[in-house]
């Protein structure tokens, strides 16, 4: 995360280091101006060390300027790199990581838990370099006025590490509790927001009300305990920091009445102690704040070990694009930490220009097959295959290049209805994206939107129907052009009008293709080429629509609790 930035961060800390001396100086001008001119009260001993004074200002300012701006944009920078590289790794995470975790949690870590980790490997960097070097070199100034005075601040200076260590537990359980429920608040927010209908009309605002009251207490009583806490540790270094700088001035007090210390010398002496106090507090405090972070920390780390389910094969080979036979060879295939066997021993083989439909009971194992066509997960025995070779020797950008997935929550981007079009294939022309929105039958109802291709939606958008919606998506998908299509339940949530709007589009698109259509329709199952009837993982019946109906098996009884007129309408759609 910090390559790049090393030359940038010894540039920081040079900054730091003649930011100090110039303070170190202008301190001992300091002393010099009082015993010269205020003393005396002689005007001409003023100018030179003002002058001097002020010079050491002006450098100062630059210095810190330059060092400010500077440590702002290392830190800016490592938060943006670390983010990219969190958000990076997530995409590439199975779905059963985004069912375990809440949406909201994830935001969170990605947000206030990246800006942890930059506090402790950056700003806590930069924030200690700082403090070391002002400490070293205003210590050596003060032992170089009075090593006397500087001894006995100094021996006092472990209280400020002691009340540290005292407060540093009591802040690390604190801040990953409140870490912890700013990502519940965060999450019950985007909940109840994404399922704003069902809580408008179930009634559901007092419940909705209660679950963000309850995040927030707890939110509350984290912020509560973090401020006391810091409040406390502020408090107790500002009595430590009083009980130094009392026995210096009285021991100062001794020194001026036997004559051995000149009231410049003491006030200089005060001044350093002013500047050497607050880094040597610093040092303790970064303490705290690195402990603070560490819970911060500690969360994104455990999103960055987990593992990628499926990997790119260690060497990159380029087959050229497949016909599209997808074959699976005694594929068993269980989700981790799951009860059992999602898939056992499951074989077929698809063609290009065939129409496979894959059926059965809900829970069955149907829509697994599609996590494994897309190598989402890899299978825990057996193979497929893609023109005859594994999908893992395929790297992962090229093999979802080869199989496109429509699946069955319609996927809609916050952009355009050409950008929700176009990111089927980026980069493809305006005429391209017509040409697929016109086969998908959407052309017609894109431009009586308000500002056609242009129109902004949502995925919440009350502009588009269903049916439109799916329409976009099968535009999208015919954009694409792979060879093999994998659909997952293309009419769920569509009415019977909706439906047959889209069976055609869907026509079009399977048109050439190997297409695997999961599904509990079975309004295309008379014009499949091949059924595979699913139950308890495994395929339990195989045929065509009339073999499979004459059996009287499984795919019969689920014909038949479709049969009606509307199961009819669709066949005959």
């Amino acid at each position: 995360m910090t390559k790049g930035l090393r030359g940038r961060l010894a540039a920081v800390w040079l900054c730091t280091v003649l930011g100090a001396l110039a303070e170190t100086a202008a301190i001992l001008l300091f002393g010099d101006l009082t015993d010269d001119a205020l003393a005396r009260g002689s005007l001409d001993a003023f100018w030179t060390p003002a002058a001097q004074w002020l010079g050491i200002a002006l450098v100062g300012a630059a210095i810190g300027y330059a060092g400010g701006s500077l440590a702002v944009w290392i830190s800016e920078r490592f938060v943006m790199r670390l983010r990219e590289h969190v958000f990076d790794h997530v995409q590439k995470l199975p779905p059963h990581f985004f069912q375990r975790h809440r949406q909201g949690d994830l935001l969170s870590r990605l947000t206030g838990d990246v800006e942890a980790i930059e506090q402790m490997a950056v700003s806590g960097l930069i924030g200690t370099a700082s403090a070391l070097f002002s400490t070293v070199f205003y210590a050596a100034a003060a032992f170089w006025l009075r090593w006397d005075l500087a001894a006995a601040a100094f021996v006092l200076a472990p209280l400020f590490w002691l009340a540290a260590r005292r407060f540093s537990a009591g802040v690390k359980a604190v801040a990953r509790e409140g870490r912890v429920a700013d990502g519940a608040v965060t999450s019950v927010v985007e909940e109840s927001l994404g399922n704003l209908v069902l809580t408008q009309a179930y009634g559901r605002r007092d419940a909705e009300r209660r679950r963000l009251n309850e995040e927030a207490t707890a939110w509350f009583r984290a912020a509560v305990r973090s401020a006391r806490l810091n409040q406390a540790y502020g408090q107790l270094v500002q009595v430590i920091e009083t009980v130094c700088v009392l026995a210096v001035i009285g021991i100062g007090v001794w020194e001026i009445s036997e004559g051995r210390m000149s009231l410049g010398q003491l006030l200089a002496f005060a001044a350093l102690l002013s500047y050497l106090y607050p880094p040597i507090r610093g040092l303790a405090q970064l303490g705290l704040l690195v402990t603070a972070a560490t819970a911060g920390a500690e969360r994104l780390i455990e999103i960055l070990d987990t593992r990628p389910a499926v990997t790119d094969p260690a060497r990159r080979t380029d087959t050229g694009r497949p016909d599209g036979t997808v074959e699976m060879r005694d594929v068993s295939f269980g989700y981790p930490g799951g009860d059992g066997p999602a898939l056992e021993h499951v074989s077929f083989t698809a063609h290009p220009g065939e129409l496979v439909i894959v059926t059965g009971p809900s829970g069955a194992g149907k829509s697994t097959a599609t996590k494994l066509l897309l190598r989402f997960y890899d299978p825990d025995a057996g193979e497929i295959l893609l023109d005859g070779v594994p999908l893992h020797a395929f790297p992962l950008d090229r093999l979802r290049e080869y199989v496109t997935l429509l699946p069955q929550e319609t996927l809609v981007l916050h952009d355009t209805v050409r950008a929700n079009i176009a990111c089927g294939r980026p980069g493809a022309s305006d005429r391209a994206i017509e040409e697929a929105a016109r086969a998908a039958d959407a052309h017609t109802f894109v431009t009586g939107l308000p500002d056609g291709y242009d129109t902004r939606i949502d995925p919440h958008s009350a502009r588009l129907s269903g049916g439109q919606l799916q329409r976009l998506a099968i535009a999208r998908a015919l954009l694409r052009d792979a060879p093999v299509l994998v659909l997952d339940e293309p009419t769920t949530g569509l009415d019977a009008m909706a439906t047959r709007r889209i069976v055609d589009p869907l026509r079009r698109l399977m048109a050439g293709r190997t297409t695997i259509m999961i599904t509990h329709d079975l309004g295309l199952a008379p014009h499949a080429d091949r059924i595979l009837v699913v139950d308890a993982g495994r395929i339990v019946e195989t045929g065509r629509h009339d073999e499979l109906l004459a059996r009287g098996g499984v795919y019969a009884r689920l014909h038949g609790a479709q049969s009606g007129p509307s199961a009819r309408e669709r066949e005959a759609a």
